[in-house]
């Protein structure tokens, strides 16, 4: 399963930001991609430690089950639903927001599986690195898929 720990992978995921435009149009969803590339910032800083989130009461009841269908091949499926603290609204600028994400990536391949914040995700609960990785990958590649690259 791809990894963002993996260079190959990180290699398509550079090229598939690279092929976005500030006019690209979603296929699902409610964010135009300024939104979207703010959002996928969010998991980043958690898995990285920027960012705190308390586990949630949803997290705590229903993370285990929804882990087992997280790493498997399946990519994840239009319109899942968002943790609140993921959503962005407003006017983003997409530039400035596309430079954050491929700094969050180069971030990822500079500080590699030690970088990782010890912390459990919010909803899913304690990762090894290697969940990690994956999950940010599978992320990556479902909001990509979203705006056709």
């Amino acid at each position: 399963m791809n990894n963002i720990f993996d260079q190959a992978t990180v290699a398509n995921i550079n090229s598939r930001l690279e092929k976005l435009q500030p006019d690209s149009k979603a296929l699902w969803g409610k964010m135009n991609v300024a939104q979207m590339l703010s959002h996928i910032q969010v998991p980043m800083e958690v898995a990285l430690g920027d960012k705190k989130l308390k586990r949630t009461l949803i997290g705590l009841l229903f993370g285990r089950i929804a882990r087992e269908k997280l790493f498997t091949e399946k990519p994840f499926p239009e319109n899942l639903p968002t943790d609140p603290s993921f959503i962005r609204k407003g006017e983003h600028n997409f530039g400035e927001e596309k430079q954050k994400v491929t700094l969050l990536i180069n971030r990822f391949v500079s500080g590699g599986e030690s970088g990782l914040s010890q912390l459990p995700h919010p909803f899913f609960g304690k990762l090894t690195a290697t969940e990690w990785g994956t999950s940010l990958w599978k992320h990556l590649d479902h909001h990509l898929r979203q705006f056709s690259v």
